[in-house]
């Protein structure tokens, strides 16, 4: 790959060589040893010739390297005035290539997230005025069945409480970068004190990582509870260490998601597309996601060998 440095030490090298060819042909030029001790106009033409291979060999790497630069200072200024889909041109492969390769992947990074905070807001006012309809609606009919519309309107202010929750703790996982404590798990342990409240049963062996447990139980509660609204319930839980990371498995029979879908299930508000009613806040795998990541972790959904999804929970054991 050719560098900024590699540029600049070829135009040197390339004025000394062209000194040393006009300095050569000069020497040969003089005919006998007095004419040679004229070699004061000889110098000054040298010197004027190499001050010209310089100002010529010179001009096309500084004015190229400077108009690279106004570039990518345009782009910079266009999305730091708000224009959050401004990209520059990576031209060539040297240094300043690789910075304006450095500035789209942050600025894409950097849209991407706004984009779905934005999303997350735009979606909430929806989601919230769902229960919050039903609830008037339940408070209209308490004149004629008073005990009915009080289950009904109980169930709905839970359901809004649920979801109020959730997205508590969405934003408080969209801009934190490590949990708020650290302290050694017991992977094993833990999932199978929430896989019990499932009545599944979860194999494997004991793994401690240093994580937050009430993190890691909202991780294990919403896989588990995603497996029970959407495939009957989870058919295998494990728990093991692999490559020096800890492996949270879980497996279900139920229609499974498909390739296209299977990275669409963890954004905000994301719902199976075949489903015909609203189940859940649509916030349970989207906040197992930013759990696993908080952690330095990763989750996977994919396809297992019948049918069915297997889910797979990623994190560092150091």
């Amino acid at each position: 790959m050719r560098r900024l440095h590699l540029k600049l030490y070829l135009t040197i090298v390339g004025v000394l060589v062209l000194f040393t060819v006009v300095a050569a042909m000069m020497w040969h030029a003089s005919n006998s040893r007095a004419r040679f001790l004229l070699h004061g106009a000889h110098i000054v033409l040298v010197l004027g010739l190499l001050g010209a291979s310089i100002a010529l060999l010179a001009y096309p790497v500084a004015r190229g390297l400077t108009a690279r630069f106004e570039r990518l200072k345009e782009g910079v200024q266009k999305f730091g005035a708000g224009d959050l889909a401004t990209r520059v041109a990576v031209e060539g492969r040297d240094e300043v290539a690789t910075l304006a390769a450095s500035f789209n992947d942050s600025a894409a990074r950097i849209e991407q997230l706004v984009r779905a905070n934005q999303m997350l807001l735009a979606n909430c006012s929806h989601e919230l005025r769902t229960p919050l309809t039903r609830m008037r609606l339940a408070i209209e009919q308490l004149a004629g069945t008073e005990g009915e519309a009080r289950v009904e309107l109980a169930r709905n202010i839970a359901e809004l409480d649920a979801l109020i929750g959730e997205l508590l703790l969405t934003s408080r996982l969209d801009v934190t970068r490590r949990p708020d404590r650290i302290e050694p798990v017991d992977l094993l342990a833990l999932t199978g004190e929430e896989a019990a409240h499932f009545d599944r049963e979860v194999s494997g062996e004991a793994v401690v990582i240093p994580a937050d447990s009430l993190l890691l139980r909202r991780l294990v509660r919403n896989l588990l509870e995603n497996a029970r609204l959407h495939a009957g319930g989870a058919t295998d839980i494990r728990v093991s260490k692999h490559d020096g990371a800890a492996r949270i498995e879980i497996e279900d029979a139920g229609p499974g998601v498909p390739p296209e879908d299977r990275e669409r299930i963890f954004e905000p508000f994301s719902r199976r597309r075949e489903q015909g009613g609203s189940t859940g806040t649509g916030l349970g795998l989207s906040i197992v996601r930013q759990i696993a990541r908080v952690h330095g972790g990763e989750v996977t959904c994919s396809s297992r060998e019948g049918q069915g999804s297997r889910f797979v929970v990623t994190l560092p054991s150091q």
